[in-house]
């Protein structure tokens, strides 16, 4: 199952907006307390609650920054698995035609065809979490396979290199699926933005009405700029959802080499019913 994050149950756009008008309100709120307080403790000092206001500020950002680059790395681990399942898929498939018996050999090259139609399909679907049962399925068929040869040509060299790339593509599945649906931002980290962000929009707002200023517009170039930095963050953090998806190039140049290997092979693969 993918792991859930607090924005996932909204749509990005959606959540990004409620996040705008709930800090709007915020500073609101902040700005009619800052008001109340100036006109009954005539002595609170300005200086002090904006040097307060001005470090949960840097804080913020320090948090930002930090959140930023996990989803970064994150982002870029399964923009790493990608390559490295095609590269796997493509060597296996490449030694498969040395194997001692053809027909197995043919039989791997047509269920690794289907492997990574299957993977394309499940990006371009979004629907990772169905399409896990079948490729499981196909790697079992594709397992199947090598023992059968394993057992007849048990002293093979090539055999022996066919069995270590299978065994890998098999184990890459298992990164992918474990980087690119379960390692997300940690909900703690995201409840601990939230506080942050919350505390110190209410600060903004409190500052700017203790001051006796009106409410500056600037107020909203504030919450905008930080909820663009939100959305870069959960586009990063989300593998199914948004604008930043992990290109699937090298799956999909291994999807071509596939088609002219076997074309020039005169071999025709059977239909998908």
């Amino acid at each position: 199952m993918q792991s859930s994050t607090p924005l996932d149950y909204l749509p990005l756009w959606l959540g990004i907006w409620v996040i705008v008008i709930f800090l709007l309100l915020l500073i609101e709120a902040g700005y009619r307390l800052g008001r109340y307080r100036r006109q009954r403790a005539a002595d609170e000092m300005e200086t002090p609650v904006g040097a307060i206001v001005g470090a949960t500020l840097g804080l913020l950002g320090f948090i930002l920054a930090f959140t930023f680059s996990l989803a970064a790395s994150r982002f870029d681990a399964r923009r790493q698995m990608v390559v490295e399942e095609a590269n796997a898929i493509g060597t296996t498939y490449l030694r498969a035609g040395l194997l001692p018996d053809q027909v197995a050999g043919m039989r791997v090259r047509n269920l690794l065809e289907k492997y990574v139609e299957l993977r394309l399909q499940t990006v371009a679907t979004g629907n990772i979490e169905l399409a896990l049962n079948p490729a499981e399925e196909l790697q079992q068929e594709l397992w199947q396979t090598a023992e059968t040869v394993g057992r007849t040509h048990p002293d093979s060299i090539v055999v022996g290199l066919f069995l270590e790339s299978l065994n890998e593509t098999i184990d890459v599945h298992s990164k992918r699926v474990l980087v690119g649906l379960r390692n997300r931002l940690p909900t703690s980290l995201w409840a601990a933005l939230f506080v942050i962000t919350s505390l110190t929009m209410l600060g903004v707002g409190y500052h700017e009405g203790l001051t006796k200023s009106r409410r500056s517009p600037a107020i909203l170039v504030l919450v905008l700029s930080f909820c663009m930095v939100l959305k870069l963050i959960a586009d990063l953090d989300r593998p199914l959802e948004g604008d930043l998806q992990v290109s699937q190039e090298a799956m999909v140049e291994l999807r071509e080499m596939i088609h002219q290997a076997q074309a020039e092979d005169g071999y025709q693969p059977p239909s998908a019913g």
